[in-house]
């Protein structure tokens, strides 16, 4: 089982930060019809609740793009990934349509506001992740991105570097439809643990429904 832990860099500008962590056996597929159509439902919800201005005040949010600003970085060029994911269905573009759990974590992250990281846990080198704030010259491919400068982002790392942060994660971890070993990482910096834990539990139904899962555990961390 992957071990999480939030170093005091991340403590110290958010100290009420709670991380949830999905660990779950999966089977990906190229496509979902049944996830397609929950995803377009949520879609329909949200562009009646939201606009492109108002998505930046949903707590969960508002609360990456501050503690993005007190580690120096720009919340406006260095959108966190459930804004950008949200913005674009305001915007009536399509989300990307990459595979079944690609597509699941989306959909878990534009339902609740979190941005949400999902890896493949057999890529992870080390047992252990730990959340730190990216430094100057540090080197990080962002998936479909490439290189990307992550100083003053929040970074989970294992023994090898840089394997996510709330605006993209790596192309070394990134999941693939080989992917059978997931871990699926919340972040809650506006600190509601009820609601970061309703996200975890969301989505092991999400994988229970569309990857053949039992929906694995759930660790919360701080």
């Amino acid at each position: 089982m992957i071990q999480v832990s939030v170093s005091s860099e991340i403590s110290s500008v958010c100290p009420n930060f709670v991380g949830a962590c999905v660990e779950a056996q999966v089977v990906n597929t190229p496509y979902s019809d049944r996830l397609w159509h929950a995803i377009h439902e949520v879609e329909e919800r949200l562009r009646q609740e939201l606009t492109t201005e108002s998505v930046k005040s949903l707590p969960s949010i508002a609360a990456t793009r501050a503690v993005y600003k007190l580690c120096g970085k720009d919340p406006s060029r260095y959108r966190p990934a459930s804004e950008q994911l949200i913005r674009r269905m305001l915007q009536g573009k399509e989300l990307y349509q990459i595979d079944t759990l690609v597509d699941l974590v989306n959909l878990a992250s534009i339902a609740y506001g979190y941005s949400i990281g999902g890896f493949d846990a057999d890529k992870f080198v080390g047992p252990e992740l730990v959340l730190g704030v990216g430094k100057e010259g540090e080197p990080y491919e962002g998936i479909g991105r490439g290189p990307l400068n992550i100083a003053g982002l929040p970074v989970y790392r294992d023994a090898q570097g840089g394997v996510g942060t709330p605006t993209s994660d790596h192309e070394r971890t990134k999941m693939t439809l080989g992917t059978t070993h997931l871990v699926v990482l919340i972040n809650g910096y506006d600190g509601n643990e009820e609601r970061v834990r309703a996200n975890a539990e969301y989505i092991q139904k999400l994988l229970i429904d569309y990857a053949q899962s039992d929906g694995g555990t759930i660790t919360l961390y701080r």
